[in-house]
């Protein structure tokens, strides 16, 4: 590894992206059990990657991807650890233990026959149980589930009004206690709530006692938690009433391990998640492409999008770091199901001036055939000249790089391998950038104007 400045690496990348190197692309593959990865990077070579490592040795990745996964301060502002990882090491202490802090209410709730589950909370309280329990949806289930996010009483009322004279049980999600949708729902709940229909998942046990929640009706999180990355923790407790949520929890392990790990699977898995992140930080620094489209192409991936935007957006979209090289922080990341979404927004990406990379995650599946088709067409259309086009009107840009994401099967375990790798990706892409992934003082500022204009 050459010991040259991070000042004369970054103005070798900079003389990189004023030359034309289109036709070079990077001769890579990830390949595992659980998930593929091809990328169509366009623009992006060995010698983009290998700058990059340069610069990565310079900044000490390796340190802080240590510092993260020994526990260590990671989120200097609060003067934080990040410890939502501990939750898929079983080997860990009872605080990080989800089967032992969640079976009591589990049994309590299959015990007592409620056939409706009704979750109040929103952000990471909301967008990761709704895409568990999508993809897990089962036609054999016995429960319904219903997430309620509010503030508006219309979504309230839409939702709980036809359930009124059924069994249900709810579920009140939120860290702090101190979000105002997820207390709102709370008043407007009211009597209807009691010690035996009810449970609080929170990290602010005190609060929830003064909010009127017995002990034996708080399930508890640690502080150490952050809301994006609770996916892992009781706060989807919910998932784990009719699945095996070890399975989801392993699969988030595997990943950890493979970036920690020195086998020959592990150091591919290592540079899979550099690539995702080096080519996320070269796309949008030197070449101007800071918005990604994330599209998923299997039904029961249909919130991965949004679970992805809040997990991308709050931890990257931050201030650049003044000592940074990099001027440009987090993406803006949109999108959604992919089939609908090329009766949409599509016709802006294959023949419109913005832009942008692609993300693309599809699973083979007996269900849906067209999808997988889908997916494939469109990685190459999009990244490459579309040879068959009949006419020059249906001449496309085809400038766009794209991740390939293959799930070799629709399971949980599946679906913690690539939501911890996602989180692995965002880890490094914060760590070169020199930002803080943990902390949301833009969302704080939003709530606080709300409640002066609401005074």
């Amino acid at each position: 590894m050459k010991n040259r400045s991070i000042k004369n690496i970054f103005s070798e990348l900079k003389k990189l992206s004023k030359s034309n190197h289109s036709s070079k692309k990077l001769s890579f593959k990830f390949e595992s059990e659980l998930l593929d990865y091809h990328p169509y990077l366009k623009n992006f070579s060995s010698q983009h990657y290998k700058l990059f490592e340069e610069l990565a040795h310079q900044l000490n990745l390796q340190d802080s991807i240590n510092d993260l996964f020994d526990g260590e301060i990671v989120n200097k502002t609060e003067n934080r650890q990040a410890l939502h990882h501990r939750y898929r090491n079983n080997q860990t202490v009872l605080e990080f233990d989800f089967k032992k802090i969640t079976w009591p209410f589990i049994k309590r709730i299959k015990k007592d026959g409620f056939k409706n589950i009704i979750t109040f909370g929103i952000g990471g309280s909301y967008e990761g149980p709704k895409l568990l329990q999508e993809y897990t949806n089962k036609q054999s289930s016995k429960l319904n589930y219903y997430f309620v996010s509010g503030p508006d009483r219309d979504e309230f009322n839409t939702i709980l009004k036809p359930l009124r004279d059924q069994k249900n049980f709810y579920i009140f999600s939120s860290k702090s206690l101190s979000t105002d949708e997820t207390l709102l729902c709370l008043r407007w709940l009211g009597a209807k709530r009691n010690s035996n229909n009810s449970i609080v998942i929170t990290a602010n046990t005190k609060k929830a006692k003064t909010l009127g929640f017995n002990e034996n009706c708080i399930v508890p999180f640690p502080e150490t938690v952050g809301g994006r990355y609770s996916i892992w923790s009781p706060i989807s407790l919910s998932a784990a009433l009719e699945n095996n949520f070890s399975k989801f929890l392993k699969g988030g392990l595997s990943a950890d391990r493979m970036l920690q790990g020195g086998a020959k699977i592990d150091l591919q898995y290592q540079k899979f998640i550099k690539i995702l992140a080096f080519s996320d930080l070269w796309f949008s620094n030197f070449l101007n492409k800071n918005n990604r489209v994330v599209l998923s192409y299997n039904w029961k991936l249909r919130s991965l999008q949004s679970y992805i935007q809040q997990l991308e957006m709050e931890s990257l979209g931050k201030k650049a770091n003044p000592k940074s090289i990099f001027k440009e922080t987090g993406q803006s990341i949109f999108g959604g199901f992919g089939s609908t979404a090329q009766h949409s927004y599509f016709q802006l990406l294959h023949q419109g001036t913005a832009q942008f990379c692609t993300d693309i995650i599809y699973s083979t599946s007996i269900n849906s055939p067209l999808s997988r088709a889908q997916a494939i067409g469109q990685a190459a259309l999009l990244s490459s000249d579309f040879k068959e086009s009949v006419c020059l009107l249906e001449k496309t840009n085809s400038n766009s790089p794209v991740n390939l994401f293959h799930l070799n099967k629709l399971s949980l375990e599946a679906l913690g391998f690539l939501l911890a790798t996602w989180e692995h990706r965002v880890f490094i892409t914060a760590s070169m950038l020199q930002i803080n992934p943990f902390d949301q003082y833009g969302v704080a500022a939003g709530k606080l104007i709300a409640k002066k204009f609401l005074s």
